[in-house]
């Protein structure tokens, strides 16, 4: 089944975020509707995502702010939204795919029960969950919501269905969502049918870093 397709290229810029590493990330577990709270890894990562959108300039004059209602996505939220000025209204659209029988367990866990086929992608593994959330569904809401979108917006969102928010706002199938992976503590910048990785703005440390390098030359 193809992707849902856009009329057009969104009118508005879109900045999407994923939440910061949890507990459950760190062990490698898949949380789907599950949760756990941010690391202080993922702590920094929400903080570093909020030094870049206050480098882009994001304000509630510019911007408006949607988030997964899920904890982890609700907790990097308040911690990057903190310097623009925003509150993240919760957007049940951007919560994360139901993992039905598989949230909670490892990867280890899983083809142990559940034996992978070969060269399985991201995208397959998803869809072959038992009493999973169906990926065509995702498609669906996550379209919906970039359709109902009226001003240039930040996205707090989840791996899987922020991977398929890009490939439908760029126009693209699912091998592109299939070959998406941002980095947790970067941001998406959707706008013209294009997109890129705005580079984080140095902190004090990292002139430090920089000028002890030069004086090394």
């Amino acid at each position: 089944m193809p992707l849902p397709r856009l009329p057009g290229p969104l009118p508005v810029e879109v900045l999407l975020m994923r939440h910061g590493e949890t507990v459950w990330n760190a062990e490698g577990r898949l949380q789907g509707a599950f949760d756990s709270p941010l690391t202080e890894r993922g702590r920094r990562q929400a903080a570093a995502m909020g030094r870049i959108l206050a480098a882009l300039r994001v304000s509630p004059r510019t911007h408006d702010a949607l988030s997964s209602p899920q904890g982890r996505a609700q907790q990097t939220a308040r911690l990057a939204l903190g310097r623009t000025g925003l509150v993240a209204r919760p957007e049940p659209r951007l919560r994360e795919i139901g993992m039905g029988e598989w949230a909670g367990l490892t990867r280890t866990e899983i083809a142990t029960r559940w034996p992978a086929p070969p060269d399985e992608g991201i995208l397959t593994f998803y869809a072959r969950c038992p009493g999973g959330e169906d990926l065509s569904a995702v498609a669906e809401r996550a379209a919906d919501l970039l359709l109902s979108l009226r001003r240039p917006a930040v996205l707090v969102t989840h791996g899987l269905t922020l991977r398929l928010l890009a490939a439908l706002a760029l126009g693209r199938d699912w091998d592109a969502a299939e070959a998406l992976c941002l980095p947790q503590g970067r941001v998406l910048r959707l706008r013209d049918g294009r997109a890129d990785i705005p580079e984080p703005p140095r902190t004090s440390s990292d002139r430090t870093r920089l000028e002890l390098g030069l004086k090394g030359l």
